[in-house]
């Protein structure tokens, strides 16, 4: 039997419903109030969790591009100023801490470095997830598999060696452990999108997989679940023309409601695999068959 993955009171297994995560990641751009309208999205469309995305801007901002000007929501900016205005603080992660559970929706952030981790392990998050870009750092996934709670990681721009890897670190304090196959690229062009990768990684780590999709439209997302997808997470916003560098590659609340009820309706007609007949076939089968 494959392994499964509990995360709050959901149990993530082939023959169990999809958990599906909104990721919210950066498309608050720092506002506390669209954070919230964000998780009232993804409340409304049936979503299992949201996530963001956490980073402490002194250890993730490299050196030669902190004072380098951009064109921000707030004004021509430096890039470090940028990073810190689109990161919450902690009172403000405190409200979404409580406005998630007055929802009743789970929520966890990606975090990009260590002290991050530590700040959100503060919430007592009921998973950890890692991102595509902390596959190989190996301090931060040590951190991860002490820590004991279930951990998601996403597996773009990675290499099978690079997989393996951090599968031992994840799995070494005992962990329960899931991999979603993902192309960071935003957006996605179909011909890379790779869901053949879905049962390979199934195959090859006898774990709980799932699809983190970056591209346009919710096709191949129905068809990763359609594969065996046991996890689903697509970015998500109000208006995909927002300001912002994961917008275009996020789905709309309409497309959101779409995807959950498509996902729904492929769990309820994927079936086992074995032919019988069904009682609503016999009275046509007694009429059609002499």
């Amino acid at each position: 039997m494959r392994k499964q993955i509990k995360i709050g009171n959901k149990t993530i297994r082939e023959e169990n419903p999809v958990f599906i995560i909104a990721e919210i990641g950066l498309n608050h751009n720092g506002d506390i109030n669209l954070a919230k309208k964000l998780i009232n999205v993804a409340v409304k469309a049936g979503c299992d969790a949201v996530k963001f995305q956490k980073r402490d801007p002194e250890l993730c901002v490299p050196l030669d591009q902190r004072d380098k000007k951009r064109d921000t929501p707030w004004g021509y900016i430096t890039y470090m100023d940028y990073r810190y205005k689109v990161e919450f603080s902690e009172e403000q992660y405190e409200i979404i801490n409580e406005y998630c559970k007055r929802k009743g929706i789970l929520w966890s952030a990606s975090c990009w470095d260590v002290n991050s981790f530590k700040f959100i392990s503060s919430f007592d998050v009921p998973f950890h997830k890692v991102a595509s870009a902390m596959l190989t750092n190996k301090p931060l996934l040590d951190l991860l598999a002490k820590d004991g709670k279930p951990i998601i990681s996403s597996t773009g721009m990675s290499t099978l060696d690079e997989i393996d890897t951090a599968i031992k670190i994840l799995e070494s304090g005992g962990n329960d452990v899931a991999l979603l196959h993902c192309t960071s690229t935003y957006p996605c062009p179909l011909n890379e999108i790779n869901l053949r990768m879905i049962p390979t990684l199934r195959e090859r780590y006898s774990v709980p997989v799932g699809y983190s999709g970056h591209e346009t439209g919710l096709v191949p997302t129905w068809a990763a679940v359609a594969l065996g997808s046991t996890i689903v997470e697509r970015h998500i916003t109000l208006d995909r023309s927002m300001w912002g560098s994961d917008q275009a590659a996020s789905v709309e609340p309409g497309g959101l409601m779409r995807m959950v009820k498509g996902i729904r309706e492929i769990e309820a007609s994927i079936g086992n695999g074995q032919k019988r007949v069904y009682e609503s076939e016999k009275p046509i089968r007694d009429k059609l068959r002499f």
